[in-house]
Order: C-alpha cells, then sequence, then structure tokens
C-alpha cells in the first residue's frame, strides 16, 4: 500500500512560481512511477508530467513544457513539481500520482487528495 499527500498549494498571481510536494509512504513507493495530474473547475482530471521510479526519464504536457519541472527524492520519499511562469489556466487542484503507469489516469494505482492551486491574473 502506498500513501500520498501533497502539499505547497495556494493562491498566486500570474507569472509567480510554486512547488508541490508529495510526501509518499509504502515499501513499494521507490519501485513505481510517480505523476502529476490536475483538474480545473468543470473540466476532466489531465496528465501534467510523470517522471520514471528511477528518475531517469521525465515527460510533460504540452501546456506546461517549458513552466514546470517534476523530480524526485527517493531517499526522503517525496515527488516535487516545480511551477514557474504560471497562468490563470493552471488552475486547478493538483494530484499526486503513483503506479506501473504515471501518464495515463486509468493506470494509475494511487492517488493523493490534492492540493489546490490558483492563479490570479
Amino acid at each position: 500500500q502506498v500513501q500520498l499527500v501533497e502539499s505547497g498549494g495556494g493562491l498566486v498571481q500570474a507569472g509567480d512560481s510554486l512547488r508541490l510536494s508529495c510526501a509518499a509512504s509504502g515499501r513499494t513507493f521507490r519501485t513505481y512511477a510517480m505523476g502529476w495530474f490536475r483538474r480545473a473547475p468543470g473540466k476532466e482530471r489531465e496528465f501534467v508530467a510523470a517522471i520514471t521510479w528511477t528518475g531517469s526519464s521525465t515527460s510533460y504536457a504540452d501546456s506546461v513544457k517549458g513552466r514546470f519541472t517534476i523530480s524526485r527524492d527517493s531517499a526522503n520519499n517525496t515527488m516535487y513539481l516545480q511551477m514557474n511562469s504560471l497562468k490563470p489556466e493552471d488552475t486547478a487542484v493538483y494530484y499526486c500520482a503513483a503506479g506501473n503507469n504515471a501518464v495515463v489516469a486509468n493506470l494509475v494505482n494511487y492517488w493523493g487528495q490534492g492540493t489546490q492551486v490558483t492563479v490570479s491574473a
């Protein structure tokens, strides 16, 4: 069993930065790929970024490429999402995900509770 707890969300202005954290527990955490998804009001959940269990490979949604950076610290069981140059359209609840696949929502094994990110214009 893996438990995921997100933190770091908040209210910022357009152009600001935020760093989200996802603290994981469970002995199998280190073998899972991990990722971030988000759900904006009135929209479906969408993929944001993912990282392999080794941390050697990452992938991003086109909408965040060049602005967001995903990383993981396996020694401390934590994953991060550095978000720069935030835009109002980045406003959403951000969810931490872990599993054998962290890119396709239906294949994710574990989800966090989510953290709200609000970007004002």
